[in-house]
């Protein structure tokens, strides 16, 4: 009873803060029938002159053939001295945000800069706890959106960012998350299917389940209580079992890999917001220049069948919204012994850059005046056609026709 009435509560609450007060809102919450949007963290980090500047760039389908259909926003920037400075208040360098990973990823989903800690104070753990809702949570309170057509497309090593899917936003909350497509999950939608296989050796039994518990491990009891995927997700797990096997040796690995789940995802979960978290670029932490470099063409390449795909599918084609952004930029101290670092937080890792392109974006455009990277949240409600009254980023202007 608990837990009914709880869940009661949320879903009026967040009616509430969406839609304004009870006796205004609808019986039911409207179906939505604005623009898909494909967010495509270009990320790992990424540099501007390695992604935008055409005499430098490795990604030539996204500045040659992309950048004309939309809005390039050339001097897009992680700094929340910087964003304070704009309304006049003074703030210490030292308080500046993080420029990495999980951070810029929650940037883009949030709309707001945060000093964000790990919730055991673990040293070097992102298992950060979000405060305010993120867009899958603002999106699903105010239009009648199942939880499989909002999507994250994650990389299997960055566990970390699994539950970037829900806020403990009192208003918004787990009943409005998202779902999470990664080899991540589908091994343990793969092991729990094992283990109920009656015929299992008893010897295979105890490797899977070691197997599980060492998956869990990285899960805190909250996520674990999350962690129920719809019946939509476990019929596409049983699909690309079906196609791929149980080994994992046939299936792409890294930002392929999560290529090919988005259009599979597009092809049987048709998601109408979804998010993409590319990550090889970070491989450059190995010290070898071309890792980086490789996996900003693999991007792009993998950008490139996106938009394909998008545009010959009759559902998509024509009502979709894509936005690419990196989650932080990269150092430049030609001296380091490790090229493209990003974790001493210099100005080279702040500076990156937004494309938006699709309906209700002007066409060949582009943007020199500095705009921050919370900005995107307001922007893609805006055009989405849903309130975020918890972003301090305003809506990117230029992106709206």
């Amino acid at each position: 009873m608990k837990t009914h009435r709880r869940h009661f509560l949320q879903g009026l609450a967040a009616g509430t803060a969406v839609a304004g007060p009870l006796w205004a809102q609808p019986a039911t919450k409207p179906t939505y029938r604005g623009p898909n949007v494909i967010l495509i963290r270009f990320g790992g980090g990424a540099r501007r002159r390695e992604s935008i500047d055409p005499q430098h760039s490795y990604a030539r389908h996204l500045t040659q053939e992309l950048a004309p259909r939309g809005t390039l926003f050339g001097n897009m920037i992680v700094d929340l001295v910087e964003f304070k400075a704009r309304s006049g208040e003074k703030l210490d360098s030292k308080l500046n945000v993080d420029t990495s990973h999980a951070q810029g990823t929650l940037y883009l989903l949030l709309g707001k800069y945060e000093k964000f800690r790990d919730r055991d104070g673990k040293f070097l753990s992102e298992n950060f706890e979000l405060k305010v809702p993120t867009l899958f949570e603002y999106f699903r309170s105010a239009f009648d959106v199942p939880p499989e057509q909002t999507l994250i497309i994650n990389n299997e090593n960055r566990p970390q960012e699994e539950y970037f899917t829900f806020s403990n936003h009192i208003h918004f909350g787990v009943d409005y998350k998202a779902e999470t497509l990664s080899l991540f999950r589908f091994k343990l939608h793969l092991y729990s299917q094992q283990l109920k296989d009656p015929k299992l050796p008893e010897a295979e039994r105890r490797r899977v389940a070691k197997l599980m518990r060492d998956l869990e491990k990285s899960l805190n009891q909250e996520q674990k209580n999350a962690d129920r995927q719809g019946p939509a997700i476990r019929d596409f797990w049983n699909g690309w079992r079906a196609y791929y096997g149980d080994g994992g040796f046939v299936n792409e690995r890294g930002d392929q890999l999560l290529t090919d789940l988005s259009l599979r995802a597009m092809q049987h979960l048709r998601p109408r917001l979804m998010m993409i978290n590319y990550t090889d670029c970070d491989y450059v932490h190995w010290g070898v220049r071309s890792h980086y470099t490789d996996a900003i063409r693999i991007m792009d390449r993998g950008i490139r069948q996106l938009v394909q795909f998008v545009d010959h599918d009759e559902f998509y084609r024509g009502n979709t919204v894509f936005c690419i952004v990196p989650d932080c930029g990269r150092d430049n101290n030609p001296l380091a012994d490790v090229p493209f670092q990003h974790h001493f937080n210099s100005r080279s890792s702040r500076e990156i850059f937004a494309l938006l392109f699709g309906p209700g974006v002007p066409k060949g455009t582009r943007v020199d005046k500095p705009v921050h990277q919370i900005q995107v949240a307001a922007t893609i409600g805006q055009l989405m056609g849903f309130k975020t009254p918890h972003t301090e980023g305003p809506v990117l202007e230029a992106a709206l026709a």
